[in-house]
């Protein structure tokens, strides 16, 4: 990689900004655009300028790159609302762009500009790295919400994947009686190896009505209404899940259950971590190609 990149660095929230800083503190020509509402992290974040991206090495949109259903920048840190089309129309073929969970209408405008949009999310060592600030930031939730200790409650994670496999390690490391859900007959096992109860997702309504704590991390409607009947009234549900998420909400209204939809968690209980994830990340990406 060049010693130094012109970097733009576009939209975003908290993660951005520390994204920002530390690209900065490591030599690069730093812009920032749509993060004019920014709280300082400790540290200079580079001013936000005009958008003149033409000539930047490096372009990075946020996570996810657009919000709503429009093609509106995510851009929850800025005074002013951004259309993503005016952005990409501002770029050139030969410009490192990318992005984070870029989905096919995102891709598509992309596309018909001629420009690569590469998906930041899709890598597995941020997937990985994002995994650690989830679980810690959902056992933060439990202790918040809970009128009972971590110590000695009855927690289902349903889902074994990365999430819930640290999930489930964070919560038995503070005395939890954790269980899992699955469909993986090898993820099943692996939760046994590791001294936690197992369930199979296909029989998971079978076993809802003793947890006092349940953790989604599918992004599938897994607890409908009727499973939700089988909850306990008192039962907090956590759904880590990206949309369109894991749980009937409006049933779950109806019912009187208190679930929590922790969209974007990383960036909200450890912002300085996820941004440096990214950048370890787009380190690798630029790497890869030889920039």
């Amino acid at each position: 990689m060049k010693h130094e990149l012109n970097i733009w660095v576009v939209g975003g929230d908290q993660r951005q900004a520390r994204l920002a800083q530390l690209l900065s503190q490591d030599g690069h020509t730093v812009h920032t655009y749509a993060l004019d509402l920014v709280q300082d992290l400790s540290g200079p974040i580079p001013a936000s300028s005009p958008l003149s991206i033409d000539l930047a090495d490096c372009v990075i949109l946020p996570l996810p790159v657009t919000q709503g259903e429009g093609n509106l920048l995510n851009a929850p840190l800025s005074a002013s609302e951004h259309a993503l089309e005016d952005i990409l129309d501002r770029l050139s073929p030969g410009q490192f762009l990318c992005g984070g969970r870029t989905d096919p209408k995102v891709q598509a405008l992309a596309q018909a500009r001629g420009l690569t949009l590469r998906d930041y999310f899709a890598r597995e060592e941020l997937a990985v790295a994002n995994a650690v600030p989830t679980a810690e930031g959902a056992l933060q939730l439990a202790m918040e919400h809970l009128p009972i200790t971590i110590h000695g409650a009855r927690v289902l994670v349903i889902g074994f994947g990365r999430v819930g496999r640290l999930t489930a390690q964070r919560f038995q490391a503070l005395g939890a009686k954790v269980s899992v859900a699955a469909r993986k007959y090898d993820q099943l096992a692996w939760a046994q190896a590791m001294g936690l109860g197992a369930e199979h997702l296909a029989q998971l309504r079978e076993c809802l009505c003793g947890y006092d704590l349940i953790v989604n991390t599918v992004p599938a409607r897994v607890l409908d209404r009727e499973a939700l009947e089988e909850t306990k009234e008192d039962c907090l549900i956590l759904d880590l899940a990206s949309k369109p998420g894991g749980v009937d909400l409006g049933a779950a209204g109806e019912l009187g259950r208190t679930v929590i939809w922790c969209l974007s968690l990383p960036g909200k209980v450890a912002p300085v971590t996820a941004g440096a994830a990214i950048q370890t990340t787009i380190y690798n990406m630029l790497h890869e190609l030889d920039y």
